[in-house]
């Protein structure tokens, strides 16, 4: 009898698939209410910016931090949703720009560190696909991600979604016309990044038990996205860090065999990564490196901050393919939900 998932798209690569149509519908529906958010940040600008997530939105934070801070210096930091929801601590956002990042607006905890941080001052950006969840009625700006419905547990094109809203804000907000053109040509690099061929990814971690995964600056949130990817998807145990974290410790592990994936931003943190990716080879681990020089290809990036959503796109089908070869359905993960409500 044939294995019903080797003859059927899954939900996660159809709506993977869909990541460069939903980013192209975002920048189009979106445009006018970013410029207005943009010009209302231009003309007072927030003394910092707070983000709140969970999940894969936290990862998209993750690189709202880096773009926020290389390209506009305003400091950005995270904010515990336990803070605000478990221990009820108010916090000082007076005139803080406070960014929370759902798919689905709902979950409780998210929702009273929102109203916390409007009460304490912050203005509150909603960046969430669900366009008529709390979330998004309590916020003072609502970006939505116009992915439409994502049915698969593993979240994909919702991912990439909030990652582009990200940037599309910074680029509005900064004026920087590289971004603004990238912008443009972002929706069909995300296309070509669908058809890269990472199988040799899939093909090598079949029968793993463990990775680690690495990325650094601007590639940082996507190693922690596709750390997660492989424990929900594959039953496959792996851990993000910073490329250069992993040094203060953890690299003690890295001996013969061991796997690890590393996105090497196209930028000034490209050779750290390089350099440690072939450390680890010295050691005899199984090493493979997403970059231009490495070995799984990457689109060409219209701007080194469009990268990370390259590179994700293109690791959303292979982390599809290795969880099939490892009889494993990716759309139903075991004891996951598709939205999680935590307090």
């Amino acid at each position: 009898m044939s294995d019903p998932l080797s003859t059927r798209a899954t939900l996660m690569f159809q709506e993977a698939a869909e990541a460069a149509d939903v980013v192209e519908r975002q920048f189009a529906r979106n445009g006018e209410r970013v410029e207005a958010l943009a010009a209302r940040l231009r003309q007072a600008p927030p003394p910092f910016v707070a983000t709140c997530a969970r999940g894969s939105s936290d990862h998209a934070a993750t690189y709202a931090k880096y773009l926020i801070e290389t390209r506009l210096g305003v400091v950005t930091a995270s904010a515990s949703p336990s803070v605000g929801s478990v221990y009820a601590s108010p916090l000082k956002l007076a005139g803080a720009l406070f960014i929370a990042i759902s798919q689905s607006g709902k979950s409780p905890d998210l929702l009273r560190n929102a109203e916390a941080a409007r009460a304490g001052g912050a203005h509150v950006v909603a960046i969430v696909n669900v366009e008529d969840s709390p979330l998004a009625a309590l916020a003072d700006t609502v970006l939505p991600l116009h992915a439409g419905p994502e049915r698969s547990v593993a979240a994909t094109k919702s991912y990439i979604a909030s990652l582009a809203a990200v940037l599309q804000l910074v680029a509005a907000w900064s004026g920087d016309p590289g971004l603004h053109a990238a912008l443009e040509a972002l929706p069909q690099a995300l296309r070509t990044a669908w058809q890269s061929d990472w199988s040799g990814l899939a093909d090598g971690l079949v029968d793993a038990r463990n990775l680690f995964v690495l990325g650094r600056g601007l590639g940082l949130g996507i190693a922690q996205e596709a750390a997660l990817k492989f424990k929900e998807t594959c039953g496959l145990h792996a851990e993000a860090y910073s490329a250069a974290e992993v040094r203060h410790g953890p690299m003690a592990l890295v001996g013969p065999g061991f796997p690890v994936l590393c996105f090497a931003q196209p930028d000034d943190t490209e050779a750290g990564t390089l350099a440690l990716a072939e450390e680890f080879r010295g050691r005899g681990a199984q090493v493979w490196v997403a970059s231009a020089r490495g070995d799984l290809a990457l689109a060409a990036a219209p701007h080194p901050a469009c990268a990370p959503l390259l590179a994700i796109q293109s690791f959303y089908r292979a982390i599809e393919t290795l969880a099939r070869r490892r009889g494993l359905d990716p759309d139903l993960p075991p004891h996951l939900n598709k939205v999680t409500e935590t307090v």
